[in-house]
């Protein structure tokens, strides 16, 4: 089956601290429960995000799909998408080397 990287970068918006209201909040929760169930359909393959500056941070999320249509519906489905608190970008991709004894959840 393909693989497909969504790179998802903070609305601009959103880079301080401050800015950030309850709407955005929830929309990231969603985020995170939208991802854990695309880990339970078997559709997910790693997520994660930089640990940087609110104005450089990023996520990753990999994942496999049926083709580009079946990927971009599931990156524009994803809740902080749809609320704009996060800039998507999707590109194909193939994981080449992965290491389930050095890949923990936290």
């Amino acid at each position: 089956m393909p693989q497909y990287l969504y790179r998802i970068q903070l609305n601009p918006r959103l880079h301080q601290t401050e800015a950030w209201l309850k709407e955005d909040n929830q929309a990231v929760s969603d985020h995170f429960n939208y991802l854990v169930k695309l880990k339970y359909t078997g559709q997910l393959i790693l997520a994660g995000r930089t640990q940087t500056e609110l104005s450089e941070t990023f996520g990753l999320v990999i994942f496999n799909a049926n083709d580009e249509v079946e990927a971009l519906s599931i990156m524009n489905q994803d809740p902080s998408v749809i609320a704009g608190v996060m800039i998507p970008q999707l590109y194909p991709y193939s994981v080449a080397l992965i290491s389930e004894t050095n890949a923990k959840e936290r």
